[in-house]
Formats: structure tokens, C-alpha cells, sequence
């Protein structure tokens, strides 16, 4: 029986699960690796620790092999091989003793979910935590703890994978999604499978009007790191694209505008959202928080927006051990991937069409008019006259399905049989 598309990437998102990722460190090589084997053309990169990209410099690359706290009796109670996000990112080693007063200040939990562990990080401050649930949190009673911690902190690369698939033109469209969190689905696996699956959709086009550039990055440093090698290049020859995240789960759709809001990224989008579900949430810029407050920067200005399910941080189960692949479906993947597939296909069929005769085309000796009047048959003619007079060479195809109320596809539809009776001249550039 074959997969739909929705079941092949859940089924990816739990091959890659178990793996402990952050920003640096063999968690990340190991899920592009995997990602490699599905996208064999992508190219996996490294930067050095240490490495300055704009205000930032990388850090140090942290790798952990395991964490746990023990009681007295030897009995583990958090125990990273258990649930990896029991670690708190980038904590120092650690071997000793301590009284439970000492290792509650290295302890984080969350009474408002007492049932959740949450994830945390610090990348940038030496320092170690773990995290459990509050109801765990509360049990603690044993007198003295052994807290061990087996990582390293030392110079070695941040690791990044690129793909690019030709068109036509050198203009791009730019896919990006970050691989940087431990085992949550909707805030991390959700972004990496969806993206997966279009570059493999994009690819599988006999013809692409676009080229495409998708990248997988550790989320901040990694966009940083990316911009700091490409941006002139960018800027050149992007022409629309989207931040990939939160895109598996079945609660709503979700949007957030490029900084600009106006780009043709954000058109599309907007447009496919509203024939998927007129009901989806729409936030603004100051809304922002993932990679696109780095490719929407002043100076950047790159036309970068964003399509969800629910957006980061707005639904309970975010950034905690809730956000899981019971939250992530087949179907919540699914339709995101067509969410981002329909915009896509906005983008590339965006033409500017033009009428070729002067007044109303005499569209019955074509048979492109009914002959006999009735109910339904009018308002398909009405919505073809509709879109023949805005067929001026100055009005897109995605301008003109807005102004005349009608999906964007539907209108394609209708401009190719123009097309085909040599009414309308198209402008592919």
C-alpha cells in the first residue's frame, strides 16, 4: 500500500525523533545525514567555531553522550537517555554531589504544565540545568544527589545543509528550515519533513519557471551564518520565500508577513490561505520570532514570510515535551505541505497576461460562450469576461484573481484556454 504523502513524513519525522539536536554537534549531522539519503543532491557545509559572521561569532560545538540525576540509592530520576529534553542545550560537564538545595538551582519545570518538561537552553553562558516535569520537581526528597553530566564544549563547526534545484531563471525562491531542537514535533521535525517533501515535489517538476534554494539550518546562528556567505546573492535574485516551521499540526493555519508585508510572498500566500481556510490566523510582524527577523532585517530586506499550522508559541504544547508526534499528524502534515505547495505554484504561474484584440473577444465562435443561457453556466462566462478585462500586461494573474474574487488556479485555468484560442499573450519575466 502506498503512503500518502502526509504518512511518509510522519514516518520521517519518527525515524529522525530520537535524535538529540542542537545548534552544533553530531545531533545535527546525524539528521542531515538522514535528510541526505531522502535529497541526495543536498550539500551538507561546515563553518568553524569561532568563525565572526556579522555580530555574532559561532560557538563552540556541544556534543552529549549522557545526563542524569541519582539519588542516594542509585536510583536515576532524570535521566537524559529517557527523554532528551531532560538536559538542559549546552550544559558544561558535570560529575559531584550535592544537597537537593544546591541542584534545585539547576533545576526547571513549569507548574502552570505539571505534567510537561520543558525545553531550555543556554548557548551562549557556560552553565547546566535539567528539566523534568513539576509533578517529578515536587517528588524530590532524597537528601544528596549525583548529577552527572557527560559533554564536551570545544571548537569544532556549525553544520548546515543547501540544495539547489535549477529553473528556467536564475531568480529564486527561498525555502528555509531550521534543524536545531531536540525531540519536539510541530517546533522542529514539522519544519525539516515538510521541506523535505517539497524540494523532492519541486523537483519532480518536468519544468520549473524558478530556481530554488532550500536551506537546513540551526535556527538564529544558522540564518546568520548563511547570510553572512550569500547575501549579496540573495538580495540579487530572490524573489519570494518562506521560513518553514510549525507546519504538522491539525489546529488551524497560521501567518506571519514579511516585514514588508507587500511582497510578492506575502500576496501569495495570502491568497492560497484563503481558499484553504478563510478562518486562519493572521499576526503581524511584530508577531516575529523564528529565522525570518534575520532574512527580514534592515539592510536584508530579504521578501521572507511565513506560512504555519500553529504558530511557535501560541499553542500549550510549545517548546515543551507535549510537542509531540501524537500533536503531528499525517493529515496536520499534509495540510501544511499543500498550504506551501499552493503558494508555490501561485508564484510560478504568476504571469502577466494580455489581451491580444481590442474590445470584448467574440469568444462564441471559439465555443468558449454558451449557446443556450443557464443557471451556473453564466457565472463561469461572467468570471471569464471578469478576467479578460483586467488582461492589460499590467495586472498579474495573482492580482487579478484578488480583484475579481476567485481562487487563483481556477483563473489559470481559464487564462490557458485563452491562451490556447491565441486571446491572451502571456509575460513569463
Amino acid at each position: 500500500m502506498i503512503k500518502s504523502t502526509g504518512e511518509e513524513m510522519h514516518s520521517w519525522a519518527k525515524f529522525l525523533w530520537p535524535i538529540s539536536r542542537s545548534i552544533t554537534g553530531q545531533g545535527v549531522r546525524d539528521t542531515l545525514a538522514y535528510l541526505k539519503k531522502l535529497l541526495p543532491d543536498l550539500t551538507i557545509k561546515e563553518v568553524s567555531s569561532g568563525a565572526q559572521v556579522f555580530d555574532w561569532v559561532v560557538p563552540n560545538e556541544w556534543n552529549i553522550r549522557e545526563a542524569y540525576v541519582s539519588d542516594d540509592q542509585g536510583n536515576r530520576i532524570i535521566d537524559f537517555q529517557i527523554n532528551n529534553l531532560h538536559i538542559m542545550g549546552y550544559s558544561e560537564p558535570v560529575d559531584k554531589w550535592m544537597e537537593l538545595e544546591e541542584l534545585d538551582k539547576h533545576l526547571y519545570s513549569l507548574p502552570e504544565q505539571p505534567d510537561a518538561i520543558p525545553y531550555v537552553t543556554s548557548y551562549y553562558k557556560r552553565q547546566w540545568g535539567f528539566c523534568l516535569t513539576h509533578h517529578q520537581r515536587q517528588s524530590l526528597n532524597s537528601k544528596r544527589y549525583h548529577v552527572v553530566i557527560d559533554s564536551d564544549l570545544s571548537p569544532g563547526v556549525l553544520n548546515y545543509a543547501e540544495l539547489l534545484i535549477p529553473g528556467n531563471c536564475d531568480k529564486e525562491v527561498f525555502l528555509s528550515t531550521y534543524v536545531c531542537h531536540p525531540s519536539m514535533a510541530n517546533n522542529e521535525l514539522s519544519g525539516p519533513v515538510v521541506t523535505t517533501a517539497l524540494a523532492q515535489w519541486i523537483k519532480s517538476k518536468e519544468s520549473r519557471r524558478y530556481t530554488y534554494r532550500i536551506v537546513f539550518i540551526p535556527e538564529t546562528i544558522g540564518s546568520i551564518v548563511y547570510l553572512s556567505k550569500n547575501l549579496e546573492n540573495l538580495k540579487k535574485k530572490v524573489i519570494a520565500g518562506y521560513n518553514i516551521t510549525c507546519i504538522g499540526d491539525e489546529m488551524c493555519y497560521s501567518f506571519l508577513p514579511s516585514r514588508d508585508g507587500n511582497t510578492l510572498s506575502d500576496k501569495a500566500a495570502l491568497h492560497a490561505l484563503k481558499y484553504i481556510d478563510s478562518n486562519f490566523k493572521q499576526y503581524t510582524w511584530l508577531d516575529r520570532g523564528s529565522d525570518e527577523r534575520q532574512y527580514c532585517a534592515p539592510g536584508v530586506d530579504l521578501p521572507i514570510s511565513t506560512i504555519m499550522r500553529s504558530k511557535y508559541g501560541e499553542y500549550p504544547e510549545y517548546h515543551t515535551s507535549l510537542d509531540n508526534l501524537s500533536l503531528v499528524t499525517p493529515n496536520g502534515l499534509e495540510g501544511g505541505f499543500n498550504a506551501i505547495k499552493n503558494t508555490i505554484e501561485i508564484i510560478e504561474n504568476n504571469v502577466n497576461p494580455m489581451v491580444n484584440i481590442y474590445c470584448e473577444p467574440q469568444l462564441g465562435k471559439r465555443k468558449l460562450y454558451p449557446l443556450i443561457s443557464k443557471k451556473g453556466v453564466d457565472e463561469k462566462t461572467r468570471t471569464m469576461m471578469d478576467f479578460i478585462s483586467y488582461c492589460d500586461g499590467s495586472n498579474t494573474l495573482l492580482e487579478i484573481a484578488d480583484k475579481i474574487d476567485k481562487p487563483f488556479m481556477e483563473i489559470k485555468n481559464i487564462m490557458d484556454k485563452l491562451v490556447q484560442h491565441n486571446l491572451i499573450d502571456t509575460n513569463l519575466e
